[in-house]
């Protein structure tokens, strides 16, 4: 089995697409973190996508999409250079969805595994600019990070927390653009603890295959990535089950 990177950089800080290195990287991304699932395939700096809003399930669909994506590139999944995944944080059911594709082809191929945090690839998916990404994370809590984007290099300002929208930690500073279902959900009350600081929100803005593989091309440019069986979400909550108690403290149902 050969051996890949323990070092892998999910923002690829810096990196621009350009390079000659980073258009000769072939992967196929997986994004099945929220409702909007994509396969992306990277190939000599294109980006090709397929996407669908799936309120639920859609295992069906990923390896399809990604086959078509080859076919229709003219490549065999043998000249892939890697796999590329939303590794969270999201929907758990998504998350493991994606990761499980990836890891299965990735094994089978022997190829490395780019786990891309969403947070960054919504931020990356928005635009240019100081972004708050923002996702629902359900039971009356939100995921969210904090980064300045310029063109393909995302920098992290604030690393990726859950909480309760009254509560989470929110950055400082002026000029943040809100992306991201959770101001959906949320927005009232994030922009009334933002105020002006909250220059514009597209709650419709959300995570992209296209965008994970952005992200992930440099990094496996580099000799990044990690072997499948080491690919793992990134969940961020850490307690998945609240009791009923704790529901009705937060506003849940029975």
């Amino acid at each position: 089995m050969r051996k890949f990177s323990e070092h892998h950089n999910t923002l690829a800080p810096g990196v621009r697409g350009g390079s000659t290195r980073i258009r000769a990287v072939k992967l196929l991304a997986f994004e099945a973190s929220t409702r909007r699932l994509s396969v992306a395939l990277w190939h000599d700096g294109a980006l090709a996508e397929k996407s669908a809003d799936v309120p639920s399930g859609g295992s069906e669909r990923l390896l399809p999409w990604a086959g078509e994506l080859l076919a229709e590139a003219g490549y065999a999944m043998s000249q892939l250079d890697g796999i590329a995944f939303g590794a969270g944080p999201g929907g758990f059911t998504g998350l493991r969805l994606a990761c499980g594709v990836a890891q299965g082809l990735a094994w089978g191929l022997d190829r490395p595994v780019v786990p891309v945090g969403t947070l960054a690839a919504l931020a990356l998916a928005s635009g240019d600019g100081r972004v708050l990404a923002c996702l629902d994370a359900r039971m009356h809590e939100v995921y969210v990070a904090a980064y300045s984007v310029n063109g393909d290099a995302v920098e992290e300002v604030m690393a990726a927390k859950v909480g309760a929208g009254e509560t989470v930690e929110l950055p400082a500073g002026d000029g943040w653009h809100g992306v991201g279902d959770g101001f959906a959900a949320w927005g009232g009350v994030l922009g009334a603890r933002l105020g002006d600081r909250l220059a514009s929100v597209r709650a419709d803005v959300l995570p992209t295959a296209a965008a994970v593989a952005r992200l992930a091309a440099p990094v496996l440019a580099r000799g990044g990535g990690v072997p499948a069986v080491e690919a793992v979400p990134l969940y961020v909550r850490d307690k998945v089950a609240l009791t009923t108690a704790e529901r009705l403290a937060r506003g849940g149902a029975r």
